[in-house]
């Protein structure tokens, strides 16, 4: 089963770069051609909510993206490293961050984000833990048959 890791700095101009990745990944691991204009749009707005968060909040670590070839199914997961706010652990959450216009702002783009990558996506966990939050995306995919 191949892995590719992804990190990269938090500039929005790296999202399409982590897009085309994505796809070429995608297209190995055989998922399906049909399916693929889906990758790269639910890679891109999740790793775009994860640009926004690590530049909102003043994070410098990189954006992980690991993309992963498993028995009958391809998985993405965005990783950030913004902590959870509060006990809930759900910086993903709208409403889950705090009390500014501005974090009213940034939660109405992320509920906004993750409805586009539930609409993209079958599959797809959010989760939220006090060192960051992970979208975790999966796909089924069919063995590449290689050609003699």
């Amino acid at each position: 089963m191949a892995t590719v890791e992804l990190r990269f700095s938090s500039q929005p101009e790296h999202v399409r770069t982590a897009r085309l990745v994505a796809a070429a990944v995608a297209r190995r691991a055989g998922v399906d051609e049909a399916v693929l204009d889906e990758v790269r749009l639910a890679v891109g707005e999740a790793c775009s909510r994860a640009v926004g968060l690590h530049r909102s909040h003043g994070i410098t670590e990189p954006v992980t993206v690991v993309l992963a070839e498993e028995e009958k199914t391809f998985s993405i997961e965005v990783i950030d490293e913004v902590p959870s706010a509060g006990a809930n652990g759900a910086h993903g959450v709208p409403g889950a961050r705090g009390g500014s216009d501005e974090d009213a702002d940034a939660d109405g783009e992320d509920e906004m984000g993750l409805a586009v990558i539930s609409g993209l996506v079958d599959d797809v966990e959010v989760s939220s833990t006090d060192q960051g939050g992970v979208i975790r995306m999966s796909w089924p995919s069919a063995p590449v048959s290689v050609l003699p």
